[in-house]
């Protein structure tokens, strides 16, 4: 019995809460999953895991192992490390979260100088607006915009989400153009809801000591970015959407700026990763690489961006 493996296979296995989501993840067949840690067990001479049809989970003895293999392979993993990181060349698959928006527009037009830097980086990038357990789902990384529940994950702030409020100016000239953000009850707008609650998101502005925060009417709530972006386009509604996402539209005029005078609370993006696994060199290199695009890029500055100039006459 290999017992490194065996070890990263009972890791996986309390990670994902189950013999079947560890081997997908490991791609490794499941029975090899159960032959290993019944190896390892029996090695032991204790119990690891309590086994049902439906569960598992990890006994005491298992829980104070789990600690201790985390930081064995922790050290095993820093010392192969240490060895190439002269080469500067870590390799392997790493797996990404990111949501759709962000990664149309910002982390895939990049990509080239990313594997520029790292060839030997197979990435897999999930992108999606759903939230993902990382732990569960086997992710190396995520990024995540907005404010993080105590989820046991390390983030690191890289850049924050400005908010502007536009649509289409046949939708206007139809409708009119609101002055204040009470007119929006007499408009039809494009609401946004949680994957996961299924909750509306409200829209807020500030103005100088003026704060206004307001469930908008809508004609139709979607939970997804592009398909969010879509209906604006089509002239459903008053969309309010972050700023890099609507830069195209606005400056082409396909998209007019509603309510400049007013600002929307700004979120945060950070990437995170689970606290308990060591940093390997290729989710380093990937989390410095995605803080430099984000640091440079003008429309995640904490600062508010500067406005877009109006669109060129035909």
């Amino acid at each position: 019995m290999n017992k490194l493996m065996a070890m990263e296979v009972f890791v996986q296995v309390v990670d994902a809460g189950g013999f079947s989501r560890a081997a997908d993840i490991m791609q490794m067949p499941k029975a090899t999953v159960s032959t290993l840690l019944q190896a390892l067990e029996k090695t032991l001479a204790v119990k690891l895991l309590h086994r049902t049809t439906r569960h598992v989970s990890v006994t005491a003895d298992g829980a104070a192992y789990y600690e201790r293999c985390l930081r064995i392979l922790s050290d095993v993993r820093e010392a192969e490390e240490s060895l190439s990181r002269n080469r500067a060349n870590p390799s392997g698959r790493l797996r990404v979260d990111v949501g759709t928006g962000i990664a149309n527009d910002i982390i895939i037009p990049a990509l080239p100088d990313f594997f520029a830097r790292y060839p030997d980086i197979a990435l897999e990038l999930g992108c999606g607006d759903r939230p993902v357990d990382l732990i569960e789902e086997g992710v190396d990384c995520a990024i995540r915009g907005g404010e993080l529940p105590d989820s046991g994950l390390i983030a690191r702030r890289i850049g924050v989400l400005h908010f502007v409020t536009c649509a289409t100016p046949a939708y206007l000239d139809q409708h009119g153009r609101p002055a204040h953000p009470d007119e929006l009850a007499r408009h039809r707008c494009v609401n946004y809801f949680s994957s996961k609650s299924g909750k509306i998101y409200e829209w807020d502005f500030a103005r100088g000591d003026e704060q206004i925060q307001i469930a908008v009417p809508a004609s139709l709530a979607v939970n997804d970015s592009t398909a969010y972006i879509s209906a604006g386009l089509a002239g459903i509604g008053i969309m309010q959407m972050a700023s890099y996402s609507m830069d195209q539209y606005l400056a082409s005029g396909a998209l007019e700026l509603l309510l400049e005078d007013w600002v929307s609370s700004p979120l945060p993006v950070n990437v995170v990763y689970p606290q308990n696994r060591h940093l390997s060199a290729k989710v380093r290199v990937f989390v410095e690489w995605v803080a430099d695009l984000f640091m440079n890029h003008p429309r995640f500055q904490i600062k508010a961006p500067q406005r877009l100039p109006a669109p060129m006459k035909a």
